[in-house]
């Protein structure tokens, strides 16, 4: 059984390298990988918040948030 792991991201330069480094290398047999822009899916931002995402890029993975670098507050997102 794989785990749901969310990447929100604002499809800034930092975004866009942590995606192809991060959630690209995550294992599939162990991980169902969704990728949220939150540029483009604006309706998605408050679920974000609500799972407890500050910055982007953020990965989501169960209850736990991962914070990679700063690349935009989620304030500034939307």
């Amino acid at each position: 059984m794989t785990e749901k792991a969310i990447f929100y991201h604002a499809g800034c330069s930092v975004c866009v390298d942590a995606e192809q480094r991060f959630a690209g290398a995550l294992d599939k047999s162990r991980f169902d990988v969704e990728i949220v822009h939150l540029g483009e899916q604006k309706g998605r931002l408050a679920e974000a918040k609500a799972a407890g995402v500050r910055s982007v890029p953020a990965f989501v993975i169960g209850e736990d948030v991962y914070h990679i670098n700063h690349g935009a507050d989620i304030s500034a997102v939307g």
